[in-house]
């Protein structure tokens, strides 16, 4: 019996539901395209995105980013690139397209020449998972003004930095005495486009802008006691506005503050009734913080990649950027010879040129992640499980199993 045509309104899929009222990514959907039924779907779907691919430059690029997708794949998520990877082959048949729309009607079963295998299918959903990853990175607008922002925000630490005459590193403020000594002080290092990409891929928000740890610093102190003194001096000396502190990201692993705060203050009045008792009181308090190590990490669900080992106080801050524009200082400069000779034409073309629409100054926050750790901590961070390289390990396998999925099931895959 054939189906009345009003139903079709009536049809639901629940899969696109989920992404867009239940939380669901859509890199852990399957079906979520599969109201494509001819060419013209996918041409709007790809208008809707961002992309005519009747303009050849637009075209060319989102074909650049497809193959792209494909080589990234072989690289990182099976065997012939990585000996841990997924011991499959990408299809003949994706290396023989040439337009991206027809990726998109194979991931929802539409072909007009043959009928498509399941195989294929599923691997379309893959290859456009990794392509829309792709895109997310490369479209971050900031990205264009990292090195001005990696400027200001390293500034505003290197200033307290100091070393003395040992070259011991310390932090000290030009209007106080107090020096706070540091083991180390690193900060992190532009992350590497791959890497960025395999972050977005086992992400939930599956989103460039949502990568809080592009630019990220470490403080190494002595003694525990010292990561409080260091948060304390962050604040105290505005390097840090804790106004600009994104909550959900604050995790402290190091020290149980909830005990330490019960017993911190017979310590200080220790310290009160006896002034010329420094050393003691340190020893006291540092032996004190010691002791109010957690005893698992309170953290260990916030990010799976992550030890239950790892010991450190870590949270993310954003600063105010501010990027002059260098194209309009010289614009101008340009502007005063042209009115040097306001009768040649060349000069009253540019005299007559409208720069209201471009932005002298452009202001934005911008996240920084800050690790602070005693020394013991951070070589117990460094070793073993809780080590980067295990970390990265481990969040590679995770993408390669949530953007593998409906192969892995199909196949019926071991891991």
């Amino acid at each position: 019996m054939d189906r009345p045509d009003y139903l079709d309104s009536f049809k639901f899929n629940w899969e696109t539901f989920d992404i867009i009222a239940g939380g669901t990514s859509s890199l852990d959907a399957k079906n979520y395209l599969s109201h494509f039924k001819r060419e013209e779907d996918s041409y709007q779907f790809l208008i809707g995105y961002g992309f005519d691919i009747k303009d050849p430059v637009q075209k060319a690029e989102l074909f650049g980013i497809f193959q792209e997708a494909i080589q990234f794949i072989k690289r990182y998520f099976l065997k012939e690139g990585n000996p841990d990877g997924l011991d499959l082959s990408v299809p003949n048949s994706f290396f023989s397209i040439t337009d991206v729309s027809k990726l998109l009607l194979m991931a929802t079963g539409v072909k007009k020449d043959a009928s498509l295998s399941v195989d294929e299918v599923l691997w379309a959903g893959v290859i456009l998972k990794v392509m829309h990853t792709i895109l997310h990175t490369d479209k971050d607008l900031r990205y264009r003004y990292f090195k001005t922002i990696q400027t200001q925000i390293f500034d505003r630490f290197y200033k307290f930095l100091h070393r003395d005459e040992n070259d011991n590193l310390y932090l000290k403020a030009p209007d106080s005495d107090e020096l706070i000594p540091l083991i180390e002080f690193e900060t992190k290092a532009k992350k590497t486009r791959e890497s960025i990409i395999i972050k977005l891929l086992h992400k939930k928000e599956n989103v460039a802008e949502e990568l809080f740890d592009r630019i990220g610093i470490r403080f190494v102190t002595k003694s525990k006691v010292d990561c409080l003194r260091v948060m304390k001096f962050l604040y105290q000396n505005y390097i840090i506005m804790v106004n600009n502190i994104k909550p959900s990201r604050s995790h402290n692993s190091l020290i149980d503050l909830d005990v330490f705060k019960a017993g911190y203050y017979d310590i200080l009045k220790f310290g009160v009734k006896n002034p010329d008792k420094r050393d003691e009181f340190i020893k006291k308090i540092e032996e004190y913080a010691d002791a109010c190590t957690f005893m698992k990490n309170p953290n260990e669900n916030v990010n799976n990649h992550t030890s239950d080992q790892y010991r450190a106080i870590h949270f993310t801050c954003r600063q105010l950027i501010k990027y002059r524009n260098p194209f309009l200082q010289k614009f101008n400069e340009v502007k005063k010879l042209a009115k040097e000779d306001e009768t040649n034409e060349l000069a009253q073309k540019v005299l007559s040129l409208d720069t209201s629409s471009i932005a002298r100054d452009v202001r934005f926050f911008y996240p920084f992640e800050v690790q602070i750790t005693d020394i013991g901590s951070h070589e117990k961070n460094t070793e073993g499980e809780a080590s980067h390289i295990e970390y990265k390990k481990s969040q590679l396998d995770s993408a390669m199993i949530r953007l593998f999925k409906p192969l892995i099931d199909f196949h019926n895959i071991q891991i």
